[in-house]
């Protein structure tokens, strides 16, 4: 893959801060953009992207489209529908293409889940968001994944009771569209 343009990092400890931090993207957000997310299950791909919807006021409540592939979300105002597409099940660019989302990108902001490496051929411009939770520990004072300890597992809560639920959020630009430089982002 390309290196990208720029790249912003942030460190969140709530699914209200990740979605807060999606909102306030979605402010520098056009139709046509192509959103890329990556993250193991539970990351939090499908928080972030109601993040989006929020801030882009899309109809509909935004839920996960592992098992219809594509959710449409029209927009409530002039602004960008949503698509949001969970590309987990499908294996190639072929696949990607036979949803037919070219036909919906110009006017929509479309967000992928599962897509790097599949979905870069759609757009010349892209944002990738990486999305990393932590492995949590096994046993109390063992090393987590250290050879002889405890085996790392994940962190499946993700609420503001506990410093290891940070996650680590990485955006990336790639592409004219995102040449300029990355959008004025903070966390609130």
């Amino acid at each position: 893959m390309a290196e990208p343009d720029w790249q912003l990092a942030f460190d969140v400890g709530s699914a209200g801060e990740l979605q807060g931090l999606a909102e306030r993207l979605a402010e520098h957000l056009a139709p046509g953009d192509l959103l890329v997310l990556s993250g193991e299950l539970g990351a939090g791909k499908t928080t972030f992207t109601q993040g989006l919807g929020r801030g882009l006021a899309v109809e509909d409540r935004i839920i996960s489209p592992t098992f219809v592939l594509v959710r449409e979300h029209g927009s409530t105002t002039a602004g960008p529908g949503l698509i949001h597409v969970d590309a987990y099940r499908l294996e190639s660019a072929a696949a990607i293409d036979d949803l037919d989302l070219e036909a919906t990108l110009a006017r929509n902001v479309t967000v992928i889940e599962w897509g790097a490496g599949r979905v870069e051929h759609l757009s010349d411009s892209r944002l990738h968001i990486d999305i990393i939770r932590p492995r949590g520990g096994g046993e109390p004072g063992g090393d987590p994944g250290a050879p002889g300890g405890p085996p790392a597992a994940p962190a499946t809560r993700f609420d503001d009771d506990a410093e290891d639920e940070v996650r680590s959020i990485t955006l990336a630009g790639f592409g004219p569209r995102w040449r300029a430089g990355p959008p004025a982002l903070t966390l609130d």
